[in-house]
C-alpha cells in the first residue's frame, strides 16, 4: 500500500483522472483518493515510480509520500 501527497486535487474530476491514471497501470489496484488531505492511498502490484509518474502525467504532481 502507498500513500502519495497530490496537492493539485480539487473536485470529483480530479479524482476520477487519478484514479484512471492508477489504473492505467494497475487495472486492478485499489485507489481511495481524500481530498480534504489530498492523499491518495494505493493498494497496487505494481512499482511506487510508475504509479508517480502517471499521476503526474495527467497532471497532479506527486509530492513525498504523505
Amino acid at each position: 500500500m502507498y500513500q502519495l501527497r497530490v496537492e493539485e486535487m480539487s473536485c470529483g474530476h480530479c479524482v476520477s483522472a487519478v484514479t484512471r491514471a492508477v489504473q492505467s497501470v494497475d487495472a486492478t489496484a485499489k485507489v481511495e483518493v481524500d481530498l480534504a488531505s489530498k492523499t491518495v492511498r494505493i493498494d497496487s502490484a505494481a512499482g511506487l515510480a510508475p504509479l508517480k509518474a502517471a499521476i503526474a502525467d495527467a497532471g497532479f504532481p506527486v509530492a513525498d509520500p504523505a
